[in-house]
């Protein structure tokens, strides 16, 4: 996997997901001892979205937790869910309270919306899996109205500290044994921690969303270190 680049690693990654939907929200919970859920209700606040018909964008969607949360906090939006794994979005659909969600297949690097069209873009662990970030996050300061923000949920590269050896173990050892334990999937849940080790640190990428166009670029670590959301404003 370290060694994929472009189209063949877009390939993988879109391969990986769709092996382990059926199992992702249950490992989730598990390998973040339910603290995700925790952290995506932080992610639809950092929105600032006006109680109103807001049209929000959740990226990389996967089984629509964050359109859910979106929906439960905003309850006249419109969430459109957009992923490019057809079967983490057939899992999602079966949930419930998803009927009032609107579903599309698409690429976060060229996504098929106008200009200026969503109050916020909202993303939960898609931008460690993108193979062009930069042009990511154009994309989504494009489709942004103006004053609009984006927030996205993600792992960052922890800090070495004194808990850093156990961290390194919980992510190489217990999340790869779950993995196989669970979903007979151990390659997927190797991937997650060698893909947040190889990701930016939050500084970086609160760079990174800068240099898309976002003021106000910010972010907030959490669970030791090892996740950070972010955010910017058009």
């Amino acid at each position: 996997m370290t060694n994929l680049s472009g189209d063949e690693r877009a390939r993988y990654i879109q391969e990986m997901f769709t092996r382990i939907a059926r199992r992702y929200d249950l490992m989730n919970c598990l390998i973040t001892a339910g603290q995700d859920s925790r952290w995506r209700r932080e992610v639809i606040r950092r929105a600032s979205l006006p109680p109103g018909a807001n049209i929000i964008l959740d990226l990389g969607a996967g089984t629509a937790d964050l359109g859910l949360e979106a929906l439960r906090q905003n309850p006249a939006a419109t969430l459109i869910e957009a992923d490019f794994t057809i079967e983490m979005m057939h899992v999602g659909q079966q949930r419930s309270g998803s009927a009032s969600l609107r579903w599309a297949a698409a690429d976060a690097l060229k996504l098929p919306f106008p200009a200026d069209t969503f109050d916020a873009v909202v993303s939960g662990f898609l931008l460690r899996n993108v193979v062009d970030l930069p042009q990511t996050l154009r994309e989504q300061h494009r489709v942004l109205k103006s004053g609009g923000m984006l927030v996205a949920l993600d792992t960052t590269r922890r800090r070495e500290n004194l808990i850093a050896p156990l961290i390194h173990f919980h992510m190489h050892t217990i999340i790869p044994f779950l993995g196989r334990l669970l979903t007979g999937e151990a390659e997927g849940y190797t991937y997650l921690p060698d893909s947040s080790d190889g990701f930016l640190r939050a500084e970086e990428l609160a760079d990174h969303i800068a240099a898309a166009g976002f003021r106000e670029a910010c972010f907030r670590r959490l669970m030791f270190g090892t996740i950070a959301i972010h955010w910017g404003r058009k």
